[in-house]
Formats: C-alpha cells, structure tokens, sequence
C-alpha cells in the first residue's frame, strides 16, 4: 500500500471555465461559491498551497439579492492614502452604480490575502448584466444552492 500523498504539479492541473447566475441570489451565496471554484476546493486535486481552482465568469451582478437591512446599513470604506482621503459608499448605492464591484470585493474578501489569492481572483470575470464575452471558452453553467 502507498501511503504517500499525491502532490499535484503545475502541468497536471486542468482548469475549467464555470458561469454562475447571481440573479434573484444572495451576493454572499453566490460569492462563495464563487471563492470555492476559484480555490479549486471542489476538486480532488485541492492542494491549499497552489492554485488548482477553475475560472469563473459572474453574470447579472445587479440582479443579486443583499438581505436584511444590508442595503442601509453596510458600508464600503478605502482609503486614498492622504489625510482625510476615508472614502465611504452605502451598499444602496454601490449595487445601483457598481454592482460588479460589490460582487468582486465579496469574492475577494473570501481568497487567501496574500500572492496566492491575487493570483485567483485573476481567474475572474464580473458582469452586471447577462452579456459576457467569454463564449469562446464554453463555459459551463454551475448551479448557485
């Protein structure tokens, strides 16, 4: 019996394209499960310390659900670098003018903040509406639960 653990090499990882619907969906449900397929923890292959996970394409952004008292009460906070440069946006407004970007900062919140995770989120595309120009890659569509 071989009781050493396989550890998977560059040339061996096989990365699929997957397209997830955020329309009428929680952003934290389909940020998730968006994290999930960029991390490739749905694959045998998972390997924390390597990117084995698979592109993702997010489409219809501006149609994702926040619940609860979210759209009043959350808010989205950067900074410029300078004194007094805290610049501060209610989720309200940042769904009805950057969805995409509210949908991209909750994956990214959920990747490894370090190299590792800068080079997942590479691996992903936001829309805000259903049109995306990734055809080519025939994506498969991947049910959000």
């Amino acid at each position: 019996m071989n009781n050493t653990t396989h550890s998977v090499k560059e040339n061996e990882i096989e990365r699929k394209w997957y397209i997830l619907d955020a329309a009428n969906k929680p952003l934290g449900r389909v940020a998730t499960e968006a994290a999930k397929l960029l991390k490739g923890k749905h694959k045998p292959t998972y390997t924390p310390n390597m990117d084995v996970g698979d592109h993702v394409i997010v489409i219809n952004c501006k149609e994702a659900v926040l619940t609860g008292r979210k759209l009043d009460q959350k808010v989205y906070r950067h900074h410029s670098g300078y004194i007094g440069g805290m610049k501060e946006t209610s989720a309200r407004v940042m769904m009805e003018t950057k969805p995409e970007q509210a949908m991209m900062l909750a994956i990214k919140g959920m990747l490894p903040h370090n190299s590792l995770g800068r080079q997942m989120v590479r691996k992903l595309r936001v829309y805000a509406g259903s049109e995306h120009e990734n055809i080519a890659q025939k994506p498969e569509v991947w049910e959000v639960k």
